[in-house]
């Protein structure tokens, strides 16, 4: 049995320097702006300087590259766009990304963190009329931008990118030609971190909540074939596919921030129902969840401006609570220093000891990973309860029953960032 342990992870973790706190008026200053330019529906002007989609995507970009000259230049603007077609674009419309993308040591192991920018009124054809989007999803966007100032400075391992998608009410277009393109170009993404209706606590019926956010992740993957999604069940893993790791992950992360919110793991891809920027990303096999608020006011949401017998419509400013937005920005931003900072997490992981007392696991080495966590808990668990760091091997003897337990593995960089857990099932490299 290995019990090496890694004390000098530990003291370089705790050598590193605080994140900066997100600023609350920083974060209003900018969902002002976008509400600004009237409506940003993906079908609406890209001509007007002042008005629609088309102006508040050269914003965004102008904002990374004011973001990226603060620090030499570390954040590069890449516009990506395809032609889209179907039933709430009949004739077509050009859908375009604005990335801002942090290079790291790795170029092609990739973070990203997205919201869309594109909003619409009760007609989702109708892409004249004002649509101020404030919540929906201003709020992402500016936790992006923000997100994007306050990392710009540091450097990490992998790359990170900073995504404004369009075209996500029309049939979550943006997102697709994301995920296409980082299939296209082999990035190895390691966490997608989708951020929609992200900025308010008073939801339908006067009903507050300003201690949570819900993060939602698939268990059986969406990328797995009818044999990978009977082996993940025969294994036990329906609760450990790398998206519910991922948001595993968050609700750690965010535990550690004095004074912040509570994640609530929704274990479900989204919304009953409904959907977000992150299921492109499911689809191809990327690790991705969506952020969203504890409550919805559905009044706020898809809507044409208007009162009626005292009810106010339509997603305006109002309707925000920027300290709320700043909390959860505030886990985004520590969830992508950690995952950006940390080796890819570990493949191939696999465990082995029918008919023993032990378990043996194995994985492949991960490029750059200074050492190992591996991490198990009783069938009956849903949180890994015990733990052991390793140095640069890739195979530990645990003593316990393969029967009754499951393991995980993560790996660690030399500063003590720990990569999202990987859990193991059969070897299957035999």
């Amino acid at each position: 049995m290995i019990v090496l342990a890694l004390p000098l992870l530990a003291a370089a973790a705790a050598a590193t320097p605080p994140l900066p706190a997100p600023s609350a008026d920083r974060l209003k200053a900018d969902v002002a702006t976008m509400v600004g330019f009237g409506t940003r529906h993906t079908a609406s002007t890209t001509t007007d300087r002042k008005r629609g989609i088309g102006a508040a995507r050269d914003w965004a970009a102008r904002r990374f590259t004011a973001i990226g000259a603060t620090c030499g230049g570390c954040i590069t603007v890449d516009r990506i766009s395809r032609r889209f077609t179907g039933p709430r674009a009949p004739t077509g419309v050009v859908v375009e990304d604005v990335l801002g993308i942090q290079k790291g040591r790795d170029p092609n192991r990739v973070v990203i963190v997205g919201a869309h920018i594109d909003s619409r009124v009760t007609d989702v054809m109708n892409a004249t009329s004002d649509a101020p989007g404030a919540n929906d999803n201003a709020s992402g966007v500016a936790l992006v931008l923000e997100a994007a100032r306050l990392l710009a400075q540091r450097k990490f391992d992998a790359t990170i990118v900073y995504a404004v998608f369009s075209g996500e009410e029309q049939g979550l277009w943006g997102a697709e030609l994301l995920a296409d393109t980082a299939k296209a170009r082999g990035w190895q993404v390691s966490a997608m971190l989708n951020n929609d209706i992200v900025g308010n606590t008073v939801g339908q019926g006067g009903v507050r909540v300003a201690d949570k956010v819900r993060v939602f992740s698939e268990g059986i993957r969406a990328s797995e074939d009818l044999v990978a999604q009977q082996g993940r069940r025969a294994e036990g893993g329906e609760d450990d596919g790398p998206s519910r790791a991922l948001a595993k992950a968050i609700d750690g992360i965010a535990s550690g921030i004095p004074g912040g919110l509570d994640v609530m793991l929704d274990r479900r891809p989204d919304r009953f129902g409904r959907g977000g920027d992150h299921e492109p990303f499911l689809k191809l096999g990327y690790p991705a969840v969506r952020f969203s608020v504890a409550v919805e006011n559905w009044d706020r949401q898809h809507q044409d401006l208007r009162s009626e017998q005292g009810v106010v419509y339509g997603d305006t400013i109002e309707g925000m609570d920027f300290p709320y937005l700043a909390k959860v920005t505030a886990i985004n931003v520590a969830t992508l220093a950690r995952i950006a900072g940390a080796p890819a997490a570990p493949e191939d992981v696999a465990i082995a000891g029918a008919l023993s007392r032990d378990t043996t696991v194995k994985w492949s080495a991960v490029a750059g990973a200074a050492g190992y966590r591996v991490r198990w808990r009783s069938n009956d668990a849903q949180d890994w309860t015990q733990t052991r760091d390793v140095p640069g091997t890739s195979t530990v003897l645990v003593q316990v029953p393969v029967d009754d337990n499951f393991v995980g593995v993560s790996a660690l960089s030399a500063d003590g960032a720990e990569s999202v857990v990987s859990f193991a099932g059969r070897d299957r490299r035999r």
